[in-house]
């Protein structure tokens, strides 16, 4: 994955080799060019430099001038006089069609094998006009050409680098917010409500990371104030309840008052733990786990004396091993309650069930649970509220939302495609897997 830091640098590094191409191929043929026009000039003055002694004096002292000449710098380039008569001094040379063409009394330059001759014509002579040949080999015009090459190109190497060094470095400076910056999000995302943005970069970063601050206090707050009104409505329950553990107490039959006692000190407890789950920090729900095995077998039990006065019967197949799972043990048993709770409140009584628990490949728990009632007579039963018995459609969306909650999901739909009833399965995440798998919920209706 190419990451914005490493294409900014890769599009530095394109543009400035484009640029440095663009300067440094003709600034090297530039270069060539200067080189074989220096080495011609520097042999174009030798051979004019000799002219006036080839035209004042006789060929004894012209032939004393070359071998001068050659004594003093034999690396400098060779001379060579042709006369009309064909006498030849200096240098061994040939005779071209080049220094014919000069003999008629134009300087020229002219390519030969190896090199350039410089001709330069020499007229007044009683025997006609001579001509004075320079020659420069290749080497000579490209003395220097590639030490020249190799600075530019090392020169365009260095500010290559030196671009693309500055890129990274202000690729960092903008890249660096945006990871600060999701990273926030990450922790606001798993509960750290605490986690603020140390605006930073360019300005419109600076604004985003503002407006995620912005954001986060506005959750706190909210998530607060919702905190507190439920558990300062749960806490008005507990007057109707105190009434209805004194009535319960007022009643006459032992057996009645203390059956109808223990549902009270139920639906006590229930309160309480709204209360305690309302006030309870967010972080706190992060980590949560519980034994489904042990919550599956206590609400069983609660919900058993209920289902043998009503005439149900209850199939139940929980495994004998402990199974925790990424879900708080009330949360798992509320869960429970609101499922099998719809289960009596919207099907006839001795209406059977079934409540499984097992274990999948993966370690994650899978909960099922089936009844032979009329099924879902709503299109769909997921959406929350949505009830047409009177109820407040709030069941199945608690159920979905705490296996969401832990990483898992709920799907619900009848037990074959023509048999009556309803099935609803969930999947709990094992509290052992490191982290929450992406949950795609379907649903059907019976």
């Amino acid at each position: 994955m190419i990451t914005i830091r490493r294409q900014l640098a890769l599009l530095v590094a394109a543009t400035t080799s484009v640029i440095l191409i663009a300067f440094i191929v003709p600034l090297c043929y530039l270069v060539q060019q200067v080189a074989a026009d220096r080495a011609i000039n520097a042999a174009t003055r030798e051979a004019e430099g000799l002219a006036p002694i080839v035209a004042t004096v006789d060929r004894s002292v012209v032939e004393l001038a070359l071998s001068q000449l050659a004594h003093d710098d034999p690396s400098d380039y060779p001379l060579t006089v042709f006369y009309a008569d064909s006498d030849i001094l200096g240098a061994p040379a040939q005779r071209t069609k080049a220094v014919d063409l000069a003999a008629r009394g134009r300087s020229v330059v002219a390519d030969a094998d190896g090199g350039r001759e410089i001709l330069v014509a020499v007229q007044g002579l009683d025997d006609g006009t001579a001509v004075i040949r320079g020659f420069v080999t290749d080497a000579d015009m490209r003395e220097g050409v590639i030490r020249a090459w190799l600075i530019l190109g090392g020169l365009g190497i260095v500010l290559l680098a030196v671009s693309i060094g500055l890129a990274d470095r202000l690729a960092h400076r903008l890249v660096q917010p945006m990871i600060d910056l999701a990273k926030v999000s990450h922790q606001l995302g798993a509960g750290e409500l605490d986690a603020r943005v140390d605006p930073a970069g360019p300005m419109e970063l600076r604004g985003v990371g503002q407006a995620v601050n912005q954001l986060a206090d506005r959750i706190a707050v909210l998530l607060a104030t919702e905190r507190e009104s439920v558990a300062d409505l749960s806490h008005r329950l507990r007057t109707p309840l105190t009434v209805l553990r004194l009535d319960a107490d007022a009643l006459t039959d032992p057996a009645d008052a203390d059956r109808i006692g223990r549902d009270v000190d139920t639906l006590t407890r229930t309160v309480d733990d709204v209360i305690s789950e309302a006030r309870r920090p967010v972080r706190e729900g992060i980590a949560a786990r519980s034994d489904a095995t042990a919550v599956v077998a206590e609400r069983l039990d609660f919900w058993a004396p209920l289902a043998e006065e009503e005439g149900r019967a209850v199939v139940t197949d929980v495994p004998a091993h402990p199974l925790h799972v990424r879900v708080a043990g009330p949360d798992l048993a509320a869960t429970l309650d609101a499922l099998l709770g719809n289960i009596f409140a919207h099907t006839p009584a001795g209406t059977a069930f079934a409540v499984r628990l097992t274990e999948t490949t993966e370690g994650d728990a899978l909960l099922t649970i089936r009844d032979q009632g009329p099924g879902f007579d709503t299109a769909n039963p997921m959406d929350r509220g949505a009830s047409s018995k009177g109820s407040t459609g709030l069941g199945l969306d608690i159920a979905r939302r705490t296996a969401e909650a832990a990483g898992g999901s709920l799907t619900i739909g009848a037990p074959t495609s023509t048999a009556e009833g309803a099935e609803i399965t969930l999947v709990l995440s094992s509290a052992r897997s490191g982290g929450q798998r992406i949950v795609k919920l379907s649903s059907t209706s019976g």
